[in-house]
């Protein structure tokens, strides 16, 4: 019976941003807003790629995928947030936290791999420009992007049996806005050393390798710009990476603070604004980065809006 008490935990409490009611409605107010741009701008991203036939291209069947992921991961998040801010007891039943743990580890995995695929991509243009069509071929692309799918969702399942099979004893309270997994492992009752070596080796495996394999890319495309003669021509080449490197140093960066080392890692609050972070901000962000930095987005958004505006004029003069 004492065995049973310790490691059935029926639900969680999380501790949240606040317990001030004022700042919670705030929060609640400015998350709402946040999340709804969020969706509209991936949506957007997604649709304008879709009706676009110059954007069917290996880059942007990528950049889909990036923004499936996107939201997916701030609805596995700021949902269930925004309902806890309106609430006294932020409770969260113990399988709807596995699942939130499962949806959110996996799907930061996946875009980790997805990124380093677009630095691949990216690579192949501006490297071996001429092949680019033979190399990046429909075949390759699909198989890449089931690769970072797979691969981000096998990694989460293992650490979610892993953390949710640890006794977790009386303790309910959940430092965190959600079901993190460095979170939930200091809730367990028993040593977590094992947990935290699983944590740092599956980082260096899916976040780590990745990270190492952008660089790369990224010193031969760097390499290869500077090679190139006329001063238009390095800023084109340049051009065609600035998107993803920008989301990729918001991506990676926080993630190397965060996962690396557990035992030296960031303090609780510094973990939930980084949590916020990538689950608000970055997915945002995201949308805007590639429609301002990158010219074909821009003039995709210029053509559909003329067509609207001229499709507009025709409904009004009927």
């Amino acid at each position: 019976m004492g065995m049973d008490n310790q490691t059935w935990v029926r639900e969680f409490i999380l501790l949240g941003l606040s317990s001030d009611w004022d700042t919670q409605v705030s929060l609640f107010i400015l998350f709402l807003v946040m999340y709804l741009v969020t969706v509209l701008g991936n949506f957007l991203i997604v649709l304008l790629i879709r009706l676009d036939s110059q954007l069917h291209t290996p880059m942007y069947f990528f950049l889909t995928n990036l923004s499936l992921v996107d939201v997916s991961y701030a609805t596995s998040i700021i949902p269930p947030l925004l309902m806890h801010l309106l609430v006294e007891h932020k409770v969260i039943q113990y399988v709807s936290c596995a699942a939130q743990l499962f949806f959110s580890l996996g799907l930061g995995g996946i875009e980790f791999v997805l990124l380093a695929v677009m630095a691949y991509d990216r690579y192949v243009a501006v490297c071996d420009p001429l092949r680019y069509s033979v190399i990046m071929h429909v075949g390759l692309c699909t198989r890449l992007a089931i690769t970072s799918w797979v691969s981000g969702s096998v990694n989460s399942l293992m650490h979610t049996v892993i953390t949710f099979q640890l006794p977790m004893c009386t303790n309910k309270f959940i430092d965190h806005i959600s079901c993190e997994i460095l979170a939930v492992v200091r809730v367990a009752c028993v040593d977590t050393s094992s947990n935290e070596i699983a944590i740092m080796v599956s980082s260096i495996v899916l976040l780590m390798t990745p990270f190492c394999l952008v660089l790369l890319s990224y010193i031969k495309i760097i390499s290869t710009i500077l090679q190139i003669q006329s001063t238009e021509g390095r800023k084109k080449a340049f051009q065609t990476c600035a998107s993803h490197l920008t989301v990729v140093v918001l991506c990676y960066g926080m993630a190397i603070f965060t996962y690396i080392q557990p035992r030296s890692s960031p303090s609780v609050l510094q973990e939930k604004l980084i949590s916020l972070f990538y689950a608000i901000l970055t997915p945002m962000l995201n949308p805007v980065i590639y429609s301002v930095r990158n010219k074909e987005v821009k003039g995709a958004w210029k053509k559909l809006l003329g067509q609207l505006s001229g499709l507009t004029s025709k409904v009004a003069s009927w």
